[in-house]
């Protein structure tokens, strides 16, 4: 696949991570207006580094839009005129609807909207699908782009806002509860590094337990927890502080948050 991943920040740096590790990609262009910032990536085969959108559409199919809101109508209305019948147009850019895209470039052509996270650099994004209608004959695209980057959902684009929080801010959640659980190892005994490690791959692991089996998370729960003992009086004592209100709170904080700054744009 030629693609071209507009705005290489932090997010479209993960993604090209992601795209090159995967050997997903025939040819990859790069754009920033500063190249120093990605320099690393210079070097790896089929990959190009440039400061032209246009260059880099007129050499690509499918296009990534990975830049800040603020600069998006004005890059879509600076490429639109080099737009083909074959590109297909993918969307990064939080609160940035569908028909605003439409409005730009026109509905005929293939627009959709992904919200992947920054795990998508070491091929392990959840990351969210939407379309317009055209969009639709190419989603499956989308799908194959993102599946070898993670996993994909296709869903409604009404439940992107809420999918962000979940998937997108929701890795900054469970860096958080993953530092708590280091803070707690070594606090009982383990040094810095000892206590990272053990939070992470058992993290990892109740993440893997539930994909394998299908199980809902109390199965899992039920099964080391016996009467009388450690994990029922620790598990009891983090939800009479409050464990899974604080998190569901703050998730909620976060959707009302990512709504107002939808307004904003609007």
């Amino acid at each position: 696949m030629k693609i071209a991943i507009i705005g290489t920040g932090n997010l479209g740096k993960s993604i090209a991570k992601g795209l090159i590790s995967n050997n997903a990609i025939t040819s990859l262009y790069l754009t920033k207006r500063n190249l120093e910032d990605i320099s690393n990536f210079d070097g790896y085969s089929n990959v190009s580094l440039t400061t032209n959108n246009v260059e880099a559409v007129q050499k690509s199919d499918i296009l990534i839009f990975a830049v800040q809101p603020a600069h998006f109508e004005k890059i879509l209305q600076e490429i639109k005129s080099y737009l083909s019948d074959n590109h297909v147009i993918i969307s990064t850019i939080t609160g940035y609807t569908i028909s605003k895209i439409e409005k730009i470039v026109g509905s005929e052509r293939f627009i959709i909207r992904a919200m992947p996270n920054t795990a998508i650099a070491v091929g392990k994004s959840m990351t969210c699908l939407c379309s317009n209608e055209m969009g639709h004959k190419r989603i499956k695209v989308a799908e194959a782009i993102f599946n070898r980057l993670g996993n994909s959902l296709v869903i409604p684009e009404g439940q992107m806002q809420a999918a962000t929080v979940v998937c997108a801010s929701g890795i900054a959640f469970w860096m958080r509860l993953i530092r708590a659980t280091t803070q707690a190892a070594i606090q009982l005994g383990f040094d810095a590094k000892e206590a990272q490690e053990l939070a992470m791959y058992t993290s990892e692991g109740a993440a893997n337990l539930l994909i394998t089996t299908g199980n809902h998370p109390e199965q899992e729960i039920d099964k080391v927890t016996t009467p009388k003992g450690c994990t029922i009086e620790g598990l009891n004592e983090m939800e009479h502080k409050g464990l899974s209100s604080s998190l569901i709170q703050g998730m909620v904080t976060s959707f009302k948050k990512i709504n107002t700054i939808k307004t904003e744009q609007l």
